[in-house]
């Protein structure tokens, strides 16, 4: 799909302004951070940081990504109930990294915010039959169109929480989740979900200087929470309205890391006879890490994952010369990400690489808050 100048420009200046914004706005709420008490201090083994660290940071990430969609975006009644639930998600996030609320609160605060943008048109109705026979080329949900939406943006927005236990994990891989969509928008002509994808990629790529090992501030549920909650909807409005057989796989390849990570997570206490709910120390990052990782490897590992199902979405919706281009793409990122892993050494007990994400902040109930020992925040929902 070409594109005039004109057209693409919204796409270009969504991403430009959402990325200045975040950047510059990140300094300015790590000050708030400390001042509001939104402190992550290390207090068990499965924190790879050995210093106290503000949080909240992904107050930076809403601001930036939510001014310059309302500068570049035509507000349709979809994307206002997505902004309005994003401001709920963010408003849950920000009370919560600094006066840690409980996990059946925030639980049910997500399904509000999944509500209010179901209620102005956020729906799964159809998808392409996946079982690949029948008569019916599509399901069609019907009453169950709500409760299934409502179901994919709670799991996607928790899914991309419990990934943030590294330096720039959540951070990254929410990036190349949303400029995967940003492609593929732009390949089927959806300059609408192009320059939402685009003020989402921008605001990332404007933390992460500051969110990179060792991390100078932690996005917190603030911007977990918000970036999971915005990947699932825009997909629902997005790749979930292409009435083809991607409509199906696509969102599920692109965001498949975060949901195979929770859905391993969940499966593995409940056959141990845990509550799915306990935290443990056996998310897949966790394990890079034990294998002898860094953080910086295991992220660059996770972002080589996160990359080739990326591509592999991509091509999904391609075909020709555009294929052999995105394979070769992908055998040069695969050979750039082993070369970075192989010059780190493999010490990631040194103090320089342990400035830690969060690490798993969704799921640590009293042990976040600097001067209250009974914290209980972050309890996975």
């Amino acid at each position: 799909m070409l594109f005039e100048r004109e057209d693409i420009l919204p796409v270009i200046l969504a991403m430009g302004v959402a990325l200045i914004i975040s950047f510059i706005a990140t300094p300015l709420v790590k000050k708030l951070a400390y001042k509001v008490g939104a402190v992550d201090v290390p207090k068990d083994n499965r924190r790879m940081h050995d210093h106290p660290i503000p949080r909240m940071g992904g107050l930076a990430i809403f601001i930036g990504c939510v001014a310059s969609i309302l500068l570049f975006a035509d507000m349709t009644r979809p994307l206002q109930g997505i902004l309005l639930g994003a401001c709920l998600i963010v408003a849950v996030g920000v009370v919560d990294d600094a006066h840690p609320l409980g996990a059946g609160v925030k639980f049910i605060l997500q399904i509000v915010a999944a509500l209010i943008a179901v209620w102005h048109g956020v729906i799964i109705q159809t998808i392409a039959n996946p079982l690949f026979f029948g008569d019916n080329p599509y399901w069609n949900f019907g009453v169950w169109a709500v409760p299934i939406t409502v179901i994919w943006i709670v799991a996607v927005t928790n899914s991309v929480n419990l990934i943030d236990g590294l330096d720039g994990l959540a951070d990254g891989v929410s990036t190349i989740g949303a400029f995967t969509m940003l492609i593929i928008a732009l390949l089927m002509g959806d300059l609408e979900i192009a320059v939402i994808t685009a003020a989402l990629v921008g605001a990332c790529v404007g933390f992460i200087p500051y969110n990179r090992n060792p991390a100078k501030i932690f996005m917190g549920d603030t911007g977990s929470t918000f970036l999971g909650f915005m990947l699932a909807t825009v997909s629902v409005i997005g790749l979930f309205k292409l009435y083809a057989m991607i409509s199906f796989i696509v969102p599920f390849i692109i965001l498949g890391f975060p949901i195979f990570d929770t859905v391993s997570a969940f499966t593995r206490r409940i056959l141990k006879g845990q509550n799915p709910m306990k935290a443990d120390r056996s998310h897949t990052h966790h394990k890079l890490i034990d294998m002898g990782m860094n953080q910086k490897q295991a992220v660059a590992t996770l972002y080589l994952v996160a990359g080739v199902l990326g591509l592999c979405a991509v091509m999904i919706v391609t075909s020709g010369y555009i294929k052999v281009i995105l394979s070769i793409v992908a055998l040069v990122g695969v050979a750039f990400t082993v070369a970075r892993i192989a010059r780190y050494p493999h010490d990631h007990h040194k103090k320089e690489e342990c400035g830690g994400q969060q690490s798993d902040q969704a799921e640590h109930p009293q042990e976040n808050k600097p001067e209250a020992p009974a914290d209980g925040s972050h309890k996975e929902v």
